[in-house]
């Protein structure tokens, strides 16, 4: 077999391949023992139909055609492999010439992985969010932690802010009782604005037995969208209150004996928490200017590709699951259709480029993956999908994402390289030193980003 390639352009090429006839003998001989199998000819059993009668009655076109099928695949992988190309998948394919007793000849035109020169990134440098944590911050934790120990009491009044009414809720359209339309018990606190649009306004000034109806456009069901007559019936008002924030409050909700002790540990884990956003910030900002250091080419049909599958997982899953459909979730998000577009093909070159240039590291930084880095990433995965460890770990090998997974774990290292290497101050000016722990986990959410087009790279 002889074969050549020409470069398209940096991510495309077109290889050109000769195969000596003889070659196909294995996949010949395949074609007509399937073919063997699938006819009847009367004088011969199945399966022990001469080559030359099948020639004969089917002719020697058909046998061909089933032989190249078979063979083209490997002949294809054998070019690839010859030439060391990182192909990204599936090729375009054509028959050149196919001469019965003499050549096959085909061309492959296929997309493929871009030469990457990675430059000196030991110079980025980045700005990120100072840790700081007010007293402010504590008293907006503790207030939050306060809100869910409050407890309710029934009050024989109109419904004020604040409260936590009882409702019994019925939506028409069109004049119709909506099938799903009819809620009785529904508790609500007035103000926290999670029903709704203008149930505030109807259900406050109402006693336990009065209701009101007022105009709003339902944000889910099978009316979702569309503008509703409801009528809000109040059968219970209750007054929201609040425990005294002292020692007894600590120890009611925490494992705290005292106030004080309380709310140190709430400066603590405010602290903590900041710093892991400082550390996501510095990943994503280094990420950016590497990005801009950086020239990398697209293939076109991965971005399609992988912007097709964007918009399809956001309207089939994402919006789906709220009952939501594309334009509306456009008119609540105040984005036009351009705006919208141009968005996904942003991100969608972003999360290309990203994966070419990180993966690139992990080649130039001989960087590996092991076993306890594997299992700890996987863990982290399965919480955010929220499956167990167990269910998630089957799933991933019986889809055969494995190597996905190891991929992920391997450019959040890559990544980690240049951070280290990077100089990241604080809006103080002052150097920050990321500890391993939020970097680690920084680097895992960052390295999470693996679009549908990486995952087609990553099997071919």
């Amino acid at each position: 077999m002889k074969s050549a390639v020409e470069n398209l352009n940096p991510t495309r090429v077109r290889l050109t391949v000769e195969v000596p006839f003889e070659e196909l003998k294995d996949s010949l001989d395949a074609a007509y023992k399937k073919i063997n199998q699938q006819v009847t000819v009367k004088g011969f059993r199945k399966g022990k139909i001469p080559a030359r009668v099948i020639d004969q009655r089917f002719g020697r076109g058909a046998v061909l055609e089933e032989a190249v099928n078979d063979a083209l695949p490997k002949f294809y992988t054998e070019a690839v492999n010859e030439a060391e190309l990182n192909v990204l998948g599936q090729p375009e394919v054509d028959i050149t010439e196919l001469k019965d007793n003499e050549l096959l000849a085909f061309t492959a035109e296929v997309d493929v992985r871009p030469v990457i020169e990675i430059p000196d990134y030991s110079g980025i440098e980045v700005e990120v969010d100072a840790v700081e944590v007010t007293d402010e911050d504590i008293d907006k934790s503790v207030e939050q932690l306060r809100e869910r120990f409050a407890s309710t009491t029934p009050v024989e009044r109109a419904a004020e802010d604040g409260d936590v009414v009882t409702i019994d809720l019925e939506a028409k359209v069109d004049g119709e009782v909506l099938e799903d339309g009819v809620a009785s018990g529904v508790s609500y606190t007035i103000g926290s604005g999670e029903l709704l649009d203008g149930i505030d306004d109807a259900v406050k000034g109402l006693a336990a037995n009065e209701e009101a109806t007022f105009t709003s456009e339902l944000k889910g069901g099978s009316a979702a969208g569309r503008e509703a007559e409801v009528t809000v019936k109040v059968t219970q008002v209750a007054k929201r209150e609040l425990p005294e924030l002292d020692d007894d409050f600590a120890q009611l909700a925490s494992e705290f004996d005292t106030l004080d002790e309380l709310k140190a540990d709430s400066r603590k884990r405010l602290a903590n928490m900041k710093q892991f956003d400082q550390a996501t910030q510095a990943q994503e900002r280094v990420l950016e200017k590497l990005l801009e250091l950086v020239e990398v080419p697209v293939p076109e049909k991965l971005l399609e590709d992988e912007i097709n599958t964007r918009k399809h997982n956001l309207e089939h899953h994402q919006l789906g699951q709220m009952g939501l459909t594309l334009d509306k979730y456009l008119e609540i998000q105040g984005k036009t259709a351009e705006e919208f577009e141009t968005e996904t093909r942003e991100a969608a070159v972003k999360g290309i480029k990203t994966q070419f240039v990180l993966d690139e590291l992990v080649k130039q930084e001989k960087l590996n993956v092991n076993q306890d880095e594997l299992t700890e990433h996987l863990m982290r995965r399965a919480a955010s999908s929220g499956m167990s460890p167990d269910q998630f770990a089957q799933a991933v090998v019986e889809q055969g994402q494995v190597p996905l997974l190891v991929g992920e774990v391997a450019r959040g290292k890559a990544l980690a390289v240049v951070v280290e290497a990077a100089t990241v101050k604080d809006t103080n000016g002052e150097i920050v030193d990321l500890e391993d722990e939020d970097e680690d986990e920084a680097e895992t959410e960052q390295s999470a980003e693996v679009t549908e087009g990486d995952k087609k790279d990553d099997e071919a």
